[in-house]
């Protein structure tokens, strides 16, 4: 059973930063960072395949967020920049451990183990 386990989540000002981080146990997996705010479906955030080399960005974080990983901790990053209020939510970490090793896995339902979600909130 795969293990994730999130930190970093918080509170900030708006054009604030915070680091989110993510350790899995027993492997390396697509990673994916989710997103749900309230009244809100859950929304993918970002993505990066288990070799690191392909990543993918929700077209409202690109340019802002920075997803990356480190297989030799079994972890994985997202650095959130220039937040705004629109980004609080409840974000949540999950693995795919299913796709192959170039692969990002966009939707959720792809994803076969979840975090147990940091809450990120964003003052204006």
């Amino acid at each position: 059973q795969v293990q994730l386990v999130e930190s970093g989540g918080g509170s900030v000002q708006a054009g604030g930063s915070l680091r989110l981080s993510c350790a899995a146990s027993g492997g390396t997996y697509v990673m994916g960072w989710f997103r749900q705010a309230p009244g809100k479906e859950r929304e993918i955030v970002s993505a990066i395949s288990r070799s690191g080399g392909n990543t993918y960005y929700a077209d409202s974080v690109k340019g802002r967020f920075i997803i990356s990983r480190d297989n030799a901790k079994n972890t994985v990053t997202l650095q959130m920049n220039s937040l705004n209020p629109e980004d609080t939510a409840v974000y949540y970490c999950a693995a795919d451990e299913r796709a192959s090793y170039y692969v990002v896995t966009t939707r959720s339902f792809e994803y076969d183990y979840w975090g147990q979600g940091t809450q990120v909130t964003v003052s204006s």
